[in-house]
């Protein structure tokens, strides 16, 4: 299967850099690019990628708002673009708000091009790029500036969840793999991928990204305090 990709960045050099990385691949085409949030948007409904490669700080629309229109615009459809947003991470504090509006991870732009094709190619198939103990990091850095995090805190929407599920959520938002989590709680990585599966499907999330991002936000994990 060839991957869809969107380029989307009001750099016309970093546009071309990552164009010459992805077509450089048998897998990987670019379908279009665009300068800033809202040309995205048209791409978006006009191309259908499988991917959106997204900068975060453009002019007009940003990278965050686009996300969030892309993935809400496209969700009741059958294609849904995944979306993998485009950070310097020391600059883009607000990093995890594209993670909430629905992006499946987050790149650096220096990112080695062999990881930026890898990353799509996750992406692509279904999963979120952002390793859990990244997204731990990024949370423990940024969570307390946030305007909503710990603000709007639901902890009952975790009474959705069994007590083991509820232990695995916050085995997966310390960073953990299904592969650690199972030595952990000494059972069979197929079972914490059910368990993972029935914590996503209860609580309405996408990937194991929102499940750190619910978790923070739950006071279910709290910045700085892991085990």
């Amino acid at each position: 299967m060839t991957i869809r990709v969107l380029l989307v960045d009001d750099q016309p050099l970093l546009r071309t850099g990552f164009r010459f990385i992805l077509e450089a691949e048998p897998d990987v085409t670019v379908v279009g690019e665009a300068g800033d949030g809202a040309m995205a948007m048209d791409q978006s409904r006009a191309l259908m990628p499988d991917v959106v490669l997204m900068d975060v700080r453009m002019p007009g629309t940003d990278g965050i708002e686009a996300t969030r229109r892309i993935v809400r615009e496209a969700a009741p459809s059958a294609h849904v673009p995944k979306v993998l947003v485009l950070t310097t991470f020391d600059l883009d504090e607000y990093i995890v708000e594209a993670l909430r509006a629905g992006a499946s991870g987050f790149l650096l732009k220096d990112v080695p091009p062999d990881e930026l094709v890898q990353a799509i190619r996750v992406v692509a198939a279904g999963d979120a790029i952002v390793a859990p103990s990244v997204t731990r990091r990024l949370l423990d850095r940024f969570a307390t500036r946030l305007p909503s995090a710990h603000r709007q805190a639901t902890p009952t929407r975790l009474d959705r969840l069994t007590e083991r599920e509820l232990e695995v959520l916050g085995l997966i938002a310390k960073g953990m793999s299904n592969a650690e989590i199972a030595a952990r709680l000494v059972v069979s990585e197929t079972t914490v991928k059910t368990h993972v599966g029935n914590v996503l499907t209860k609580l309405g999330l996408r990937d194991r990204v929102q499940a750190v991002v619910l978790a923070y936000e739950t006071g279910l994990i709290v910045p700085g305090a892991f085990s």
